[in-house]
């Protein structure tokens, strides 16, 4: 079934995960997974993880979870110069892995478009 729609996606930390795994051992791995609004499909990942990992497991892989050096960078209004030009090596890397694929941003905020360089000079 999931997550029901407009709901908020919670972000479990591992030993919250191994106290539902635990808990699912004793009470049933169906009733656990209504009781804490998990989908019963992604409790049974979360014991198959844990018998063959431990809580290490069920630590999280997602983008979200690993700390970054760059995270909240571009909303920081007082940046060291490493920042700055850390923040700008990124906007190249970017731009340019864009130019690769074949298209260009025109404009920003919401009037942002992306352009197609197919049959134009991309040298300027």
């Amino acid at each position: 079934m999931g997550r029901p729609k407009g709901t908020k996606n919670n972000m479990r930390t591992p030993e919250e995960k191994e106290r539902i795994v635990l808990e699912s051992r004793e009470a049933g791995s169906r009733p656990t997974a209504a009781k804490y609004g998990v989908a019963h499909n992604l409790l049974l990942r979360w014991c198959r993880k844990y018998r063959e990992s431990g809580i290490d497991g069920l630590r999280s892989r997602s983008g979200r979870a690993r700390p970054g050096r760059l995270i909240g960078l571009q909303r920081k209004k007082n940046r060291t110069r490493e920042e700055e030009l850390e923040l700008e090596n990124l906007r190249l890397k970017v731009e340019n892995e864009r130019l690769k694929k074949g298209y260009r941003v025109k404009g920003g905020g919401r009037g942002k478009e992306f352009v197609t360089t197919k049959g134009s000079n991309t040298k300027s």
